[in-house]
């Protein structure tokens, strides 16, 4: 078996390398969980919210709780926000949740029991991601946390009015029914020992947080009564819906969403009269935190101090915070955009608080490991193989979530699985890293990249659907008490919302080709088999099922040439067949080619006597097999209106031959071509035939012209204008693919037909976007169903019923597909085409061949 040529070789790895058909939307690659967002989005869109929360678990144990709480970067990422807004992804996602989740339809599979035990400290999202994978596994698994509750950090660092603790009670249930021990209000490093702890268990999770606080201690005062760090104030507050020692007037140190939590809590604490919010930020915009949590402060009474920081708190006899001096901030960053705020010390105001609450970022606290053994980063965080989580100083230790490098719920869930793939190796006593990538196990930027007008056939970026905003509570009545503030979406605003996703994929390619669909979900899965298994081991009847109309490469946002590489892999295939093509079904075009070049079914004249030929009329094939006297037509009006003689060739172009991939047999009849033309001595080959026009173009030495650009040059025969202006007919016109590029063609046809008088009406795939009439390459023989899908599905695009071809081969599929269809030249030199004079003009191979034989004599007559 030979070897497929370099340069087609080079076009299947350049498709395999940067196809986007199996590239996942923005969404899902920026989720770190990978969740199929388009999936379950979809679903709800359609009424399906238990498919939709069957998608979501497949992924996800905390549905509802990052329904509230997700950061959502998959909104972010998404292609709508582009145009408009977002998705509401979080919302979607949390109305599938709340509905339809149910504990009997979760995932409890467990493989056999190993033996192995494994420890986690930390009962956050990370960790508890980490056990339920470690268990499914079949190892034996106990968390370990300080807290006497759930959830970690999300449970103490998330007011209740976002999260309701009965939500992380609930979902966490999955933990006792896998059979995972958890053991809340044990401390390691203090109820037991951290070497201990590595000693008794095969692998340990380190899982623990960003527990500690900070507070600005340059501040002179910063150690008085009533100034708090967030991190135990909202913890506080989350164990006991209250805060001891907190004042009347409180002041809130930063700018994120820690500060928006403590702020808005700081509200709704018995006592509280006023909340400050003090930021260096000059804007709302500039703000870490989410606008959401933003507005929700302003609208609960949050008084903003922008563009402000710290400069001194003041404290009354008794050591307690009296007040809070603030001053302008000019800068946050310096010239190498380190932080590094710069003030106006001339501009300064005094807050009346009695309160001061640091929300300025969280430490690890690593004070388990009272040796030290753990390697830590300058950041505090513990020190990791980037992708393996793995402890670099500790081999069976590793460590995910906040004290890793997570920031929100959904990285240290990524984080916690991360680490558990990575136990689990460990204790098989497998290779950790083998074939992980980050794309697999975090958020990547993906490949897919479309634009607009690829993304919804339809969709007009002018006619925006408004996001739905899910309802509040009142913020006069929410400030009362830690009850939750948004509502879930109803039925109604969650499919409006999820309707307005776009579904972004690219598989435009396969949502146009039939072919493709047949043997591949997606180009670059059919090109990676060829490339791994090599041309001759995948079955010929892919190639030869390629109608090579160029359609998969118009729809294609990277112009990938699928085309070349089906039709570059037939003239290896003829060649290992002994020269013939591999299909059976092309039996039939071997036998057309033999009397194609036969002397009893082809002529050469030249122009009439007296005359010298200057021109050569070459009809092609199609055409004088269907309709012998519009081709003697044709010649006799060319000879009338052209200067200079008109000669006639009637023989194949030997495109057939070429379309198989017989490279040889090509240019051997070929040559034959090119010697008759010779043999007139004619400057100018005028062709009906695309396929001939688009051979000819390449390799004839004369001039070519297509008779439907010419045509408007020379006239129509006097008695044919307006012929058809007492029809009854709508006609919709169908371009060649072949002839896709040719707008001149396009125009000529349209010109022929207005000055003819026949009404038409556009198709929406017309011009340089028509569609395949499914007679291009050779596939009719070789896969006869394929090709009456394709006709089948150009012949329904007709609006009117009626349609008007300019190649014959084209017009037959048009009537084999199911619509009344003409050829041009059926309106130029017949009587008025009406709907009374409708009929199949389709006939068999006998039929065909007597027409050609006709055509001979036709060409021959008026030659004499």
């Amino acid at each position: 078996m030979g070897v497929l040529p370099k340069e087609v070789m080079e076009n299947m790895k350049d498709i395999v390398d940067n196809c986007m058909g199996d590239s996942n939307p923005a969404c899902q690659s920026s989720c770190p969980m990978h969740t199929d967002i388009k999936e379950y989005v979809r679903l709800v869109g359609e009424g399906d919210g238990e498919g939709a929360i069957g998608v979501i678990r497949e992924k996800l144990f905390l549905p509802k709780t990052l329904g509230r709480v997700c950061a959502h970067p998959c909104e972010a990422g998404c292609r709508r926000g582009d145009e408009d807004k977002p998705i509401s992804v979080a919302n979607i996602k949390r109305y599938a949740a709340d509905n339809f989740d149910n504990p009997v339809n979760w995932d409890l599979n467990k493989k056999p029991a190993t033996g192995k035990k494994v420890a986690v400290i930390g009962a956050g999202p990370a960790g508890a991601q980490a056990a339920i994978d470690l268990s499914k596994n079949g190892h034996e698994v106990t968390i370990y946390d300080k807290l006497p509750v759930y959830g970690g950090m999300m449970r103490v660092g998330i007011p209740a009015y976002r999260l309701p603790r009965n939500i992380i009670d609930e979902e966490y249930s999955i933990l006792e029914m896998l059979g995972v021990s958890v053991k809340l209000n044990t401390e390691i490093g203090k109820d037991i020992d951290f070497e201990t702890l590595k000693k008794e268990n095969d692998a340990v999770i380190i899982a623990v947080g960003r527990q500690a606080g900070r507070i600005d201690r340059s501040l002179k005062n910063h150690d008085a009564q009533g100034v708090y760090d967030a991190a135990e104030y909202l913890k506080e507050i989350s164990l006991t819906n209250g805060s001891e020692g907190v004042g009347k007037r409180v002041a809130v140190i930063g700018g994120g969403d820690v500060a928006m939590d403590c702020a808005r809590s700081s509200l709704r604490l018995q006592g509280v009269e006023e909340v400050y919010s003090v930021c260096l930020e000059p804007s709302y915009e500039e703000m870490t935190s989410s606008m959401h949590e933003v507005k929700g402060a302003i609208a609960e009474g949050v008084k903003f101090n922008l563009a402000m920081g710290t400069n001194e708190i003041l404290i009354d006899d008794n050591g307690r915070v009296k007040g809070l001096e603030i001053k302008e901030c000019i800068s946050i960053f310096d010239d190498e955009g380190r932080f590094n705020p710069t003030c106006n010390e001339d501009n300064k105001k005094m807050l009346d608080v009695d309160t001061v609450v640091f929300a300025i970022g969280q430490g690890v606290d690593s004070g388990f490991d009272k040796k030290e053994t753990l390697a830590k980063r300058k950041n505090g965080t513990f020190e990791t193989d980037e992708l393996t989580k793995q402890s670099v100083n500790n081999e069976n230790v590793f460590v995910a979530g906040d004290c890793a490098s997570a920031f929100i719920v959904i990285e240290a869930m990524a984080e916690g699985r991360s680490a558990a793939i990575s136990a689990d190796r460990f204790l098989k006593g497998e290779d950790l890293m083998s074939g992980r990538t980050t794309e697999e196990e975090a958020a990547y930027k993906t490949k897919l990249e479309l634009p607009t007008e690829y993304l919804s056939e339809g969709w007009d970026a002018a006619e925006k659907v408004e996001r739905v905003i899910a309802k509040e509570l009142d913020p006069t009545e929410r400030i009362k008490s830690f009850d939750e503030t948004e509502f879930t979406f109803t039925k109604e605003q969650a499919e409006k919302e999820a309707n307005r996703c776009l579904q972004c994929t690219c598989k435009l390619c396969m949502k146009e080709c039939i072919m493709l669909n047949d043997f591949t979900d997606c180009p670059k899965t059919l090109f990676e088999e060829y490339l791994e298994k090599g041309y001759a081991a995948m079955d010929p009847k892919i190639s030869y099922s390629c109608n090579a109309c160029s359609q998969c490469t118009l729809k294609c946002p990277k112009d990938f040439d699928m085309k070349g590489a089906f039709m570059g892999m037939r003239p290896e295939y003829i060649k290992d067949n002994g020269g013939k093509s591999p299909m059976k079904g092309h039996s039939a075009i071997e036998v057309h080619q033999y009397l194609g070049y036969s002397k009893f079914f082809n002529t050469t004249n030249k122009a009439p006597e007296g005359e010298k030929t200057k021109y050569v009329f070459f009809p092609g094939c199609s055409l004088p097999s269907y309709n012998p006297e519009a081709v003697g037509n044709v010649l006799g009006h060319l000879q009338d209106k052209l200067d200079g003689g008109v000669g006639s060739v009637l023989k194949c172009c030997g495109k057939p031959t070429k379309a198989l991939g017989q490279k040889e047999k090509f240019k051997e009849r070929f040559g034959e071509v090119q010697a008759e033309i010779d043999r007139l001595g004619a400057d100018t080959v005028i062709v009906a035939c695309q396929s001939c026009l688009a051979v000819f173009s390449e390799y004839l030495k004369q001039n070519v012209v297509s008779l439907w650009t010419l045509l408007p040059e020379i006239g129509l025969p006097d008695e044919k204008y307006g012929i058809g202006k007492g029809s009854d007919i709508v006609f919709n016109i169908h371009d060649s693919c072949s002839a896709r590029e040719r707008s001149d063609l396009h125009d000529g046809i349209r010109w022929i037909i207005d000055n003819m008088g026949y009404k038409v009406e556009e198709l929406e795939n017309s011009r340089e976007k028509t569609r395949c009439c499914g007679f291009g390459g050779m596939v009719v023989p070789a896969n006869p169903d394929l090709a009456g899908r394709v006709m089948k599905r150009r012949a329904e695009e007709t609006t009117t019923g009626h349609m008007i071809s300019y190649c014959a081969a084209c017009r037959e599929s048009m009537e084999n597909g199911g619509a009344d269809s003409v050829h041009i030249l059926d309106l130029l030199f017949g009587e008025t085409y009406t709907k009374e004079k409708v009929n199949n003009r389709n006939m068999g191979p006998v039929k065909q061949w007597m027409n050609r034989y006709k055509s001979k004599q036709e060409l021959d007559k008026k030659s004499k």
